[in-house]
C-alpha cells in the first residue's frame, strides 16, 4: 500500500473514530465545567487555603484585648542560707530588742513554687495596631480567595475555549484535507489525459502533504488542550467535548456601557485592586506599631503565689514560705532599645512606600486591561460580521474557481489557494467568535462582576450555537 493511501485510510479512521466520540460524547456545559474545577483545579485549592486563613486572623484580633491568664509551677531540690544582724525584735510578751541576729539554713531541701497572673491590657497603640493589622489581613484573605474564585471562572473559560478553537481547528483542516485530496486526484486523472501540465500533480501533491501535517499537528494540539481541561477540572477527557458561540448571538456584546463606567466599577470593585489596597494599609499599620507613642503600654495585673522551701540545715528542721497577692496598674516604658525600634519604623515606612507604589502600578495596569477588553468588545461585533463576509465571500470564490477549473479558465493552484483561503476564513471567524465572548468575562472580571450567572449566559448562547 502506497504512504497517501497508507494515510488516508489512517485519516480516514481517525475522523470516524472522533466522529463516533463526538457523538456519544455530550458536549460539556461551561458552568459544568467550572463546578469541576472548583474542585480539582491546584490553584484554586491554594486560594481556598488563604481564604480559610481569614476567621482565625479575626479571632486573633478580638483576642488581643481579653485578659491573659498564667499559671505557673516548680518543685525541686534546693539550698537556702540567710543571716541576718542588727535587727529589732518585738512580740507580745517579750518586750522588744535590739541588735538581735537571726540565722536560717536548708540544705539540699524540698522546693515548690506556684503562681497565678492574670492582666488586662488597658492602653497599648502597638496591640491596637496588631489589631487593625489582623483584621485588616483577614480582609485581605478573603478578597484574595474573591479574587481566586474570579480567575478560576476566567481561567476555566479560557480553557474551555481553547479546547473548542482546537476542535473546529481539526475539524476545519480535515475538511480541507478532503477538498485538497479531492483536487489532487482531480489533477492526476486530468494530467493523465493530457488536459493539465504535470506541475499541477506537484502543486497539489505538495499542497496535499502540508495539511496532512497540518492535521498531524492539530491533532496533537487538541490532545494537549483537552488533557490540559482534564487535569483541571478532574473530568475524563473523552467526556471533555467544547462548544462554539453562535455568531448572530454573540455580536449582541456590542452594546456596552461606556468606558468611563467600566473604569470606575474597575477601581471600585476590581479583586487585584482590592487586594493591594489592603497590603498598603497592613503594611501602613505596621510601621505604626514602632512609633514613639506606641512604645508605653499600660496594664491591669493581679498575681499571686507562694514559695516554700523546707529540710534541714545547719540549725535543725527548717522550713521557709512566702505567698504574695497583688492587684494594681503596671506601667511599661522602653527608655532605650539600641535604635531598633528607629530601624524598624523606617523599614516598615519603607515596605508601605513600596505598597502604595504597588497600589498605582495596579490602577494603571488595571485601566489599561479594560480599555483593551472595552474596546476589543467595542468593535467586535463589527470585526466578526466583516469575518462572515469574509468566509461568504470566500466560499463563493472556491465555488466559482472550481467551476473555472472545469471549464479550463482556473488552474489547480488556483483552487488550492482558494481552499486554503476558505479554510483560514472560517478559523478567522471562530477566533474572532471566540475573542469577542473571551472579552466580554475579561471585562466583567476586571470589574470584579464575573460570576456563575455570567457563565450561564455563556452556556445560553452555546446552547444556542448547539442548536444551530
Amino acid at each position: 500500500m502506497s504512504m497517501p493511501s497508507r494515510f488516508n485510510g489512517i485519516c480516514a479512521a481517525g475522523l470516524l473514530a472522533w466522529a463516533c466520540v463526538a457523538h456519544h460524547a455530550a458536549a460539556a456545559d461551561l458552568v459544568e465545567v467550572w463546578r469541576a474545577a472548583a474542585q480539582n483545579d491546584a490553584d484554586y485549592a491554594v486560594g481556598r487555603a488563604a481564604g480559610a486563613q481569614a476567621q482565625p486572623r479575626r479571632d486573633q484580633a478580638s483576642a488581643l484585648w481579653k485578659p491573659t491568664v498564667g499559671l505557673t509551677a516548680a518543685v525541686g531540690v534546693a539550698s537556702s542560707e540567710t543571716e541576718t544582724r542588727g535587727a529589732q525584735f518585738s512580740a507580745p510578751g517579750f518586750g522588744q530588742s535590739n541588735n538581735v541576729g537571726f540565722g536560717t539554713s536548708v540544705t539540699g531541701g524540698t522546693s515548690s513554687r506556684w503562681a497565678v497572673a492574670a492582666m488586662q491590657p488597658l492602653y497599648d497603640p502597638q496591640r491596637r495596631a496588631q489589631q487593625r493589622q489582623l483584621n485588616l489581613s483577614a480582609d485581605l484573605a478573603d478578597q484574595q480567595w474573591r479574587a481566586a474564585g474570579q480567575s478560576l471562572m476566567l481561567r476555566t473559560a479560557e480553557r474551555y475555549f481553547d479546547l473548542a478553537l482546537a476542535q473546529e481547528t481539526l475539524h476545519v483542516l480535515r475538511r480541507q484535507l478532503d477538498a485538497v485530496q479531492r483536487a489532487a486526484t482531480e489533477a492526476q486523472d486530468r494530467f493523465k489525459l493530457g488536459s493539465v501540465p504535470v506541475t499541477d500533480t506537484h502543486e497539489a501533491g505538495a499542497r496535499l502533504a502540508g495539511v496532512r501535517a497540518q492535521v498531524l499537528a492539530a491533532e496533537s494540539e487538541l490532545e494537549i488542550k483537552r488533557s490540559g481541561l482534564a487535569d483541571s477540572t478532574g473530568l475524563a477527557p473523552a467526556a471533555l467535548v467544547a462548544r462554539m458561540p453562535a455568531g448572530a448571538v454573540v455580536a449582541d456584546a456590542a452594546a456596552l456601557p461606556p468606558l468611563d463606567r467600566w473604569l470606575s466599577d474597575a477601581r471600585a470593585g476590581n479583586p487585584a485592586l482590592q487586594t493591594q489596597r489592603l497590603a498598603a494599609e497592613v503594611a501602613r499599620q505596621e510601621a505604626g506599631k514602632y512609633s514613639r507613642r506606641a512604645s508605653a503600654t499600660v496594664d491591669l495585673v493581679v498575681q499571686a503565689g507562694r514559695d516554700r522551701l523546707s529540710g534541714s540545715g545547719d540549725f535543725g528542721p527548717a522550713s521557709n514560705t512566702a505567698t504574695n497577692r497583688m492587684i494594681g496598674i503596671q506601667l511599661s516604658v522602653p527608655l532605650y532599645s539600641g535604635g531598633y525600634r528607629d530601624a524598624k519604623q523606617e523599614e516598615a515606612l519603607r515596605q508601605a512606600d513600596q505598597a502604595s507604589a504597588e497600589v498605582d502600578r495596579t490602577r494603571i495596569q488595571v485601566g489599561q486591561q479594560v480599555r483593551a477588553a472595552w474596546l476589543g468588545l467595542s468593535v467586535g461585533a463589527e470585526r466578526v460580521r466583516a469575518l462572515e463576509e469574509a468566509l461568504t465571500a470566500s466560499l463563493a470564490r472556491r465555488d466559482a474557481t472550481q467551476l473555472g477549473l472545469e471549464v479550463g479558465e482556473r488552474t489547480t493552484l488556483d483552487l488550492l489557494n482558494a481552499e486554503n483561503d476558505a479554510a483560514s476564513a472560517r478559523l478567522a471567524l471562530a477566533q474572532g467568535r471566540v475573542g469577542l465572548l473571551l472579552d466580554r468575562l475579561r471585562l466583567q472580571a476586571l470589574a470584579g462582576r464575573l460570576d456563575e450567572a455570567a457563565l450561564r449566559g455563556v452556556d445560553a448562547e452555546l446552547e444556542a450555537a448547539a442548536a444551530d
